[in-house]
């Protein structure tokens, strides 16, 4: 679920053109995530004095926050739950029958 997905989680693009890429959230704000090597444009910056060039820098630029998913540690797209434990919220998901969890709050 997007809401779950913070700074620093592990994520799979589902769909578009970067569909199946895989990278950690840089940053997020509102609806659009920030991915790590995923949307990379190029910006020519002019030189910003007399004597040095410009420049092009590769940076990362936003996509739609529903556009991705929260991986496990192969890789594998997976959809978060979460519970209370001992007072505190888990976010956690199954693989098979076992609850592995992914973040604690």
């Amino acid at each position: 679920m997007s809401k779950w997905i913070k700074k620093g989680d592990k994520v799979i693009v589902t769909s578009g053109n970067y569909a199946g890429k895989i990278g950690e959230v840089l940053s997020r704000k509102d609806d659009r995530v920030v991915i790590q090597g995923v949307n990379i444009r190029k910006k020519h910056m002019k030189r910003r004095t007399e004597s040095g060039p410009g420049e092009i820098i590769e940076m990362e630029k936003p996509i739609q926050v529903s556009n991705v998913s929260i991986c496990n540690a192969e890789g594998k797209p997976v959809r978060l739950k979460a519970k209370m434990v001992d007072g505190q919220k888990q976010l956690y998901y199954k693989d098979g029958q076992k609850e592995i969890v992914h973040r604690q709050f």
